[in-house]
């Protein structure tokens, strides 16, 4: 009951006006766009994106809105759904009031308002992964959920969604920062070297594999330290980190009662013309085959959700080695984002080798579900 209450706090008109937006075309950016914009963040430059944003974010945002009012299995009725979808709601109203842009007092004031906005949003992944689980509890089980495809697609576009209003946010939040770091334009550093970025992540997930095991396999990292090229640290810290952690896990509970040594995970980083290839391989004894398509549904984990019915929604990032089951296909999104991929090849009885490809070109514009 108190699900319907939230819902109609929101006017008829406010509800007319999202789907009014929801049907107007979204307009996607580059990471190279992204770039050579941000290189020169003039106030000028500050004006154009902010009025760019006023509008666009509430494009995307109503669209987000629409499709979580319209979810199959009764999804959209799940009480963690309804409290995504006041704060898409909560958030297009807030872009909607704001007056038009046109100087740069309003321009700070804006942004101001945009980085609440983010914020209000932080918790949308582990809430989501709540509707879900509380859909499943109530659902026959005879029903695979591999079947469930619609909420599959949904989840891949909504998230994807979300990756990129995130980027667009972040990414004219940080042009303010009076004194970047050299190379850094926002979220993006024009010389990022991957093996750095990977021996970060790794010691990341190592750090976490010692907390919950006790002890962790090593990591060996093979390519060109010196090798950088353009590209958004942190999605690429957040993607090896999540495989890495994969592969610790396996190797740990393999190797766990054994008395020979856990071998160590290998990452390797080669940088080609197109694409910058980093592999992760691990003797973590693999995945059965028939197990391979699971692995990229959000329907499938064998963890806890660390956000339960009874926690409070408000925590920090709790990070488990087990996580709550969206590691991998929220990874291939970040990867999928600008116009990479991530594969999985499993060999059952030895391990994993799983290749994160981004594109080194970064002119593909951004997908837009």
């Amino acid at each position: 009951m108190a699900a319907k209450k939230a819902y109609e706090s929101f006017s008829k008109s406010l509800i007319e006006e999202v789907h009014r937006w929801g049907c107007l075309k979204q307009t996607g950016v580059s990471l190279r766009y992204m770039m050579e914009f941000g290189s020169k963040p003039i106030s000028k430059n500050l004006l154009i994106s902010a009025q760019f944003l006023h509008k666009e974010l509430a494009i995307r945002i109503a669209r987000r809105a629409i499709e979580l009012e319209n979810l199959p299995y009764g999804l959209s009725q799940k009480p963690a759904i309804l409290k995504v979808r006041d704060w898409y709601l909560d958030s297009f109203r807030d872009l909607r009031a704001f007056p038009d842009i046109k100087n740069m007092n309003d321009e700070r004031e804006f942004t101001e308002m945009i980085k609440a906005i983010k914020v209000r949003h932080n918790n949308v992944v582990p809430t989501m992964a709540l509707g879900v689980q509380q859909l499943k509890k109530g659902m026959d089980p005879k029903i695979v959920y591999e079947d469930l495809v619609e909420i599959h697609q949904f989840l891949d576009r909504f998230y994807m969604s979300r990756i990129g209003i995130r980027m667009l946010i972040g990414q004219h939040v940080e042009l303010h920062n009076p004194n970047p770091p050299p190379f850094v334009v926002g979220y993006i550093h024009t010389k990022m070297s991957p093996v750095e970025v990977a021996t970060n992540a790794s010691e990341d997930a190592r750090a976490i594999c010692c907390r919950e095991y006790g002890s962790a396999p090593d990591v060996r990292i093979y390519g060109d330290p010196d090798f950088t090229f353009p590209y958004v640290p942190a999605h690429l810290h957040l993607m090896v980190f999540e495989l890495v952690k994969n592969s610790l896990r396996a190797v740990q509970e393999r190797f766990m009662d054994s008395d020979k040594v856990a071998p160590p995970i290998r990452i390797i980083v080669a940088d080609g013309i197109e694409d910058v290839t980093i592999k992760v391989s691990d003797e973590g004894g693999g995945i059965p085959r028939s197990g391979l398509p699971k692995i990229f549904t959000y329907l499938y984990s064998t963890a806890k959700n660390p956000l339960d019915e009874h926690s409070d929604l408000g925590i920090g990032e709790n990070v488990t080695m087990a996580g709550y089951g969206y590691g991998l296909p929220i990874s291939r999104l970040y990867a999928r984002y600008f116009g990479g991929d991530l594969q999985i090849i499993s060999m059952e009885g030895y391990g994993t080798d799983a290749y994160l490809h981004l594109s080194r070109l970064g002119d593909s514009q951004e997908p837009l579900p």
